[in-house]
Formats: C-alpha cells, structure tokens, sequence
C-alpha cells in the first residue's frame, strides 16, 4: 500500500498550487462581484491543459488518469473553486458524453473545449426533478436525419456563458432511464433561449435555465446511441463528485492554512491564540477530518483507475466532502473575528460557493441512497 503521489504528480501538484494561488486566488473575491465568467482564465486552463484531463489523446486530451486529475482539482479549489468546477464537473461531464459522439461533434464541441476556446454546460435537471432524473419531460423527436428538441431545464452550470449544451431528453418517454438521450446543442440555436438566477454564491458559474422550443438539431449531434445517455450520465457522476469533494478540501484547507497563520499572530492575553485549546482544537479537528474525507477522495479515483467499482466511495465523498469543507471554512471564518466576518477576507465567498457544492452533482440524501443501495442491495431501495 503507497499513500504517495509519483514524482510527475507531485510536480503537477506544487505546478497547478503555484498556479492557483498566484493567477486565481488574487482575482477570487472579484469575480464574484463581476458575476461573469472569466473566458481568459478558461483560456489560460486549456492551455495548460486542465480541462478534460482524461480525455484520450486520440480525442484531443491528455489521457491522465483519475487520480492524476483529482490532484490538479484539489489544487485548483485553493484558489478558486468555481473555475475548477467548470473545468474538472461540468467540462469532464461534457467530455464524457462528447466521446461517444461522431467526429463531426467531437470536432465541433470536444476539441474547442479542451482548448478552453469554448464554454460548455451540462443540462439534466428539470424544474420538477433533480434526484429523480428520470422524470424528465423534455423531448427529442426525430424526424429524418434531424432532431427538435423542446422543454425547459433549470439549474444549469454556466447557463448564461455556454456556448454550447449536452442537454439530455427523452426519445423514447415510455422507456424510463432507457429512453434518455444525450445531444450537443449549440447555445446560439433558434430556439434555445436562457434565463439566468440570481445565486447566494458561486455566481462566477452563472447559473440559470434553458428553454428549448423545437430547437433544430443534426443527427451528428447526438451523443451515442439513442437511449444510451442516462447510463452515460451516472458514468460521469461517479468520477465528478469526487472532483468536486476535492475542489471542496482544496478550499477548505487554504481556509485552515490561512487561520493557522492568523492565530499564531494574533493575541489575547498576552498570548498568540494558537496556544489556547479552544482555537487549537478546533484547527486540528477540521485538519483531521478533511484529511479523511481527502484519502477516501483518491481510494475512490484509485479504484476508478483500477477498473474496480467505486460508487459507493464517490457517493460517500460527494456529501462528506462539501459537508465537512463547509463547516471547517465557517469556523475559519469565526476565528477571525469580526474581522473574518467582513468581505476583506475569502471566507464569507467560500463559505457560499462551497455550500453549494452541496447540492451540485447530487444531494447529500442521495447520494446517502446511492451508498445504502451499494451496500444493502437494490432490494432495499426507496423507490
């Protein structure tokens, strides 16, 4: 058993920390206030080539494997999670469908995002369903060699910046998960027009809601074979929600760092707070179970290399992640203060972007079930 990263990767590791706390970090609380999403930054991370990282180089990727790509996600979440969940959820999502698409969509679509040249969303979630993915409504019907889409989706990643949508619809309504379909729809179609939400955070992402009125579409466009997108899908989210635990630790543990340096500074008493237990404490109990949740974060991405299952750990990952970040950057933030309270510091923002991790990619709940179904049987599911 090695517990170790190869040298590659811990130079990829300290490269991809440099960059973050250097290029990203600076301009975190301001993107916030731009509420845009920042298309040099995504620019900058398809050159360096941090999008899709596990895209075969066939396709145009690096062909890294999981774990390799959950190191350069944790180390990205220091600096700014939101553009690491563009790039390591929603593109990695994309990229995941975009594979089984024809050459002509992995040339319009896959190709351009890699490079970071376009912005991609990912649109499952319907106003009616989230958990419950199948209830979609939203239909695909094929006429020809062409397919018009139409229905609405809602809480879509990047809604208000994609230029292009791997929406998912239903060709068959009366086939459940079987007659799910994935299709790339560029974001300028007749037809297709957006609405964007106001969020309590990570409003760099710009969510919103996509409303698809027989949008016209290519048979290339369609992403594999039909009735073949929900079981693409939950592919997809085994490996995300990893991500997006580590985006998570990444966040919370420059949270820690940062309130380890403030307490050794500051006193009361005569005393820096750090020799207090009641602030000590506190850091080495958040330190501890970030470090928990890290190591069952890479057992989950080991696994997925190793071709083994690995659900029921992504599952545990998905809400333990963001549920432990959570707590520890409110504490973090509560050990400064007055002053921690303020705006002047990074933890107010990461306590509402990270929150909303929370729900993105699955629920706690479900991904609760998901993990009792690993472990009890399908048997003793709910539904």
């Amino acid at each position: 058993m090695d517990f170790g990263f190869s040298p590659e990767q811990n130079a990829l590791s300290q490269a991809v920390t440099r960059f973050a706390e250097r290029e990203l970090l600076p301009d975190y609380q301001r993107r916030d206030k731009e509420k845009a999403f920042p298309r040099d930054v995504w620019k900058k991370l398809g050159e360096l080539g941090l999008i899709g990282m596990g895209v075969p180089a066939e396709d145009g990727g690096h062909g890294a494997d999981c774990v390799t790509e959950g190191i350069a996600a944790e180390a990205v979440g220091r600096g700014d999670p939101n553009i690491g969940v563009a790039a390591f959820a929603a593109a990695e999502l994309c990229a995941h469908a975009l594979r089984a698409g024809s050459g002509q969509a992995k040339s319009g679509f896959l190709a351009p995002m890699l490079r970071g040249e376009k912005v991609p969303a990912i649109a499952v979630t319907e106003p009616h369903c989230g958990t419950d993915a199948v209830a979609m409504r939203a239909k695909a019907v094929r006429k020809g060699e062409r397919y018009f889409l139409s229905g609405e989706k809602s809480g879509i990643t990047l809604a208000k910046a994609a230029d292009f949508f791997v929406i998912f619809a239903k060709t068959d309504p009366a086939a459940g998960a079987a007659g799910v379909s994935a299709f790339a729809v560029p974001g300028d179609s007749p037809g297709l027009t957006r609405q964007y939400y106001e969020d309590m955070g990570s409003k760099t992402l710009c969510r919103g809601s996509i409303f698809l009125d027989d949008v016209e579409i290519p048979e290339a466009y369609r992403l594999g074979r039909e009735g073949e997108g929900f079981r693409t899908l939950m592919k997809g989210f085994d490996v995300s929600r990893v991500y997006l635990a580590l985006l998570c630790l990444g966040a919370a543990a420059k949270s820690v760092e940062e309130t380890i340096e403030y307490t050794k500074g500051r006193t009361a008493f005569q005393k820096p707070l750090a020799q207090f237990e009641g602030v000590s404490f506190t850091v080495v109990e958040h330190a501890a179970m970030l470090e928990a949740v890290r190591l069952l974060c890479y057992k989950a991405l080991w696994l997925r290399d190793q071709g083994l299952p690995h659900t029921k750990e992504a599952a545990m990952v998905k809400w333990m992640g963001p549920r432990f970040s959570v707590d520890a950057i409110r504490d973090c933030l509560l050990l400064h203060g007055h002053y921690g309270y303020t705006q002047e510091y990074r933890f107010e923002q990461r306590l509402r972007d990270v929150m909303g991790l929370e729900i993105a990619d699955g629920t706690a709940q479900i991904c609760k079930i998901v993990a009792a179904r690993e472990l009890y049987g399908r048997g003793f599911l709910p539904y």
